[in-house]
């Protein structure tokens, strides 16, 4: 039996009108994003609601029949709306209504009905082991410390770490309606795949099923008023940042890096990746930056400063070094971040820069793109 491919899918949208007129949906750019693996097909459409509406019947149309040329079987077709580089700068960003703030013809409002949020920010990595998720966790919580109010969402669709990290081992998944509850812990509202599903449970998904579970952890958690939605991102540059980015109006990303020049290369390209979602990046953490010893000595095990060097390389901002400490250990391993807050002086100082500097770059963004600040007006 054949497959659908994503070359195949691209045909059949070629057949399909821009209803904006100008030729059909991939010469006009309206085709954000395609994909497809056995049989699961998605599509995202840079275009209005109703111009979405409007299409919708036809490319289903499209893709059925290019698929039953080939003999392909269809098992799932997602057909939604997709972010534009037109981004609302206040408020969470999902799929709005005709009472919406005005955008402009063809581009899309991304976001969720259940997500509210004046800043989501993405913590990304171009390969893993480097301590996102633990640099996701504590930033998360120092935000929360600061007196902001903030959401954690777990998007380690594979490999999520948040449950151990936040401690969630004691609380049990809850639903109101249709809706998840999220869980509460070091004052952070959190979700993870990883208590939704068997803890020793291989997640072994493709890319559209990958995308359908980060979809259902945005849209159906009741996430209520947000200051900061951190995303943890899984490793690398693939269908789960795409699909944030089609979702979500990011404020920024948050890239991790260690010191060796091994991991620069991949942190380069997470960069590059985000760049080009046209996802403003915030700024490089240099984690494992170095060792604290029970000495109080700090030893440089892995070259500090490497991603100091890199972030200044890609006109970057360098949003500080979180040093390997045998607290910071203990307390990921025990679920409690908010210890490295309230312990020794070296860990805690250097989480506190990190989650300053990021405040500071997330307002600088917003001034960049007119979302915010005072306006003086001379006349």
């Amino acid at each position: 039996m054949s497959s659908l491919t994503k070359d195949h899918v691209l045909e059949a949208l070629r057949t399909v009108p821009d209803p904006r007129g100008g030729g059909d949906l991939v010469s006009t750019g309206a085709v954000r994003s395609a994909a497809a693996c056995d049989g699961f097909i998605s599509v995202g459409l840079a275009l209005a609601e109703g111009e979405v509406h409007e299409v919708r019947a036809r490319v289903d149309s499209a893709v059925r029949q290019r698929a039953a040329s080939l003999g392909a079987p269809v098992r799932q077709l997602t057909i939604e709306r997709a972010a534009s580089t037109v981004r609302q700068p206040e408020g969470v960003p999902m799929k709005q209504g005709a009472s919406s703030p005005t955008v402009k013809s063809g581009s899309a409002q991304p976001g969720s009905p259940s997500v509210r949020a004046r800043h989501i920010i993405a913590v990304g990595a171009g390969k893993g082991g480097v301590g996102k998720s633990t640099v996701s966790v504590n930033l998360a919580v120092g935000l929360a410390r600061a007196g902001h109010s903030v959401g954690l969402l777990d998007g380690d669709i594979y490999g999520p770490s948040v449950p151990t990290l936040m401690g969630l081992d004691g609380q049990d998944a809850q639903m109101r309606g249709t809706m998840l509850q999220p869980f509460i812990a070091h004052g952070v509202r959190t979700m993870t795949i990883g208590k939704l599903v068997d803890p020793e449970k291989p997640l072994i998904w493709r890319g559209p099923m990958a995308h359908g579970a980060f979809k259902q952890l945005v849209e159906q958690t009741s996430w209520g008023e947000l200051d900061y939605l951190i995303v943890d991102l899984p490793p690398g540059t693939g269908d789960v940042s795409l699909t944030m980015a089609q979702m979500l109006a990011v404020s920024g990303a948050v890239i991790v890096c260690t010191p060796q020049r091994v991991a620069q290369d991949d942190a380069v390209r997470a960069a590059r990746m985000f760049q080009a979602l046209n996802i403003p990046v915030l700024g490089v953490v240099e984690n494992m930056s170095y060792f604290v010893g029970d000495d109080g000595k700090e030893y440089d095990l892995f070259g500090r400063g490497g991603a100091e060097q890199m972030a200044q390389r890609l006109g970057l901002a360098f949003l500080g070094g979180v040093p390997i400490h045998t607290a910071l250990r203990v307390s990921s391993d025990a679920g409690d971040p908010t210890a490295n807050f309230t312990g020794g002086a070296a860990l805690r100082d250097a989480l506190e820069r990190m989650v300053r500097r990021v405040e500071d770059e997330v307002a600088l963004a917003s001034l960049r793109s007119g979302a915010g600040g005072p306006v003086l007006t001379v006349s």
